[in-house]
């Protein structure tokens, strides 16, 4: 499907312009859309996000049809933390992939999805991950959200975008993290040596995490991070870029200890927002997973007053 724009008054970012010419596109979608060099501009595609539309400017925007889906639902048991007509909120456990991939077409989270909301979810810009707004990675654990309509969707992917919904997570990481509070303030691009890693480079994308020390131990830190942005892997890459890697993570930790862990000790723990909808702040914590905390007790503390 074809759209034309034709600019009235510039100064905007096109993402944002187009977002708000078009509600039914996402400005996260448009940032999709744009990357694959499916808007153009005069003619000229591969636009970057923030470019300032000029008055005057006509915009054709190519937007891809739906793409069906043929993942099909499955009985698996969801720990559930809240639910209504719009939005479900899970416990994901460590382990389980958030949708179907190459390696991991069934068991995941979205076939768990569809037979809950009986298919009842967002499909909006023609995903095919039905109701997946954000994605937390296979081992790690804890609160994300998933949408059952498209207005939803829209709303909450605006919300991530302008950093308007605070996820918080615990991790632990290897060796002793100081001070006790500190931002990495760091771009995040992916690597060109290793293309499973995420890494710091000057021309990745803005990336921020803060940090607060919960526990120090002689072998490693209980940390508690708040996100201002959500690039992928960011907490991983962020504490590797500080050389304090997340225990267990086996892509980037290397060969240090893993206390028995298959994946890395990170887990998302609460989030907070407004209802689309309703106009209420919703906020939801759950507790830290078994696997986590024996993590913890392999650990030897040290003495804050020593």
């Amino acid at each position: 499907m074809i759209k034309q724009l034709e600019v009235e008054v510039g100064g905007q970012r096109i993402d944002a312009y187009i977002a708000s010419e078009l509600p039914d596109i996402s400005r996260s979608y448009v940032a999709v859309l744009l990357s694959d060099g499916k808007i153009t501009c005069e003619g000229v595609n591969k636009l970057k996000a923030s470019y300032k539309v000029q008055p005057g400017d006509k915009i054709t925007i190519d937007i891809p049809a739906p793409v069906e889906t043929d993942t099909k639902p499955q009985d698996i048991p969801l720990d559930i933390v809240y639910e209504d007509d719009d939005l479900i909120i899970i416990n994901k456990p460590q382990g389980m992939v958030v949708h179907p991939a190459c390696g991991h077409h069934e068991d995941t989270l979205v076939n768990a999805l569809l037979h809950h909301c009986k298919g009842n979810l967002s499909d909006i810009n023609g995903v095919i991950r039905p109701g997946i707004v954000h994605r937390i990675d296979k081992d790690t654990s804890g609160i994300m959200i998933a949408v059952k309509n498209n207005e939803t969707h829209q709303a909450l992917a605006d919300m991530l975008a302008k950093h308007e919904i605070v996820r918080q997570y615990r991790c632990i990481v290897h060796g002793i993290v100081s001070p006790d509070k500190g931002t990495i303030d760091a771009p995040i691009g992916r690597s060109s040596t290793d293309r499973r890693k995420m890494t710091v480079r000057e021309e990745g994308k803005e990336s921020v995490t803060h940090f607060t020390v919960v526990q120090r131990y002689k072998e490693a830190t209980d940390l508690s991070l708040l996100l201002e942005t959500g690039r992928t892997h960011q907490i991983r890459a962020h504490m590797s870029y500080i050389g304090h890697p997340p225990v267990g993570d086996p892509i980037y930790s290397g060969r240090r200890p893993t206390y028995g862990l298959e994946g890395q000790a990170l887990h998302s723990k609460s989030i907070s927002f407004i209802h689309p909808r309703t106009g209420e702040r919703l906020e939801f914590e759950v507790d830290l997973p078994e696997y986590y905390k024996e993590v913890l007790n392999k650990l030897t503390p040290i003495d804050p007053g020593r």
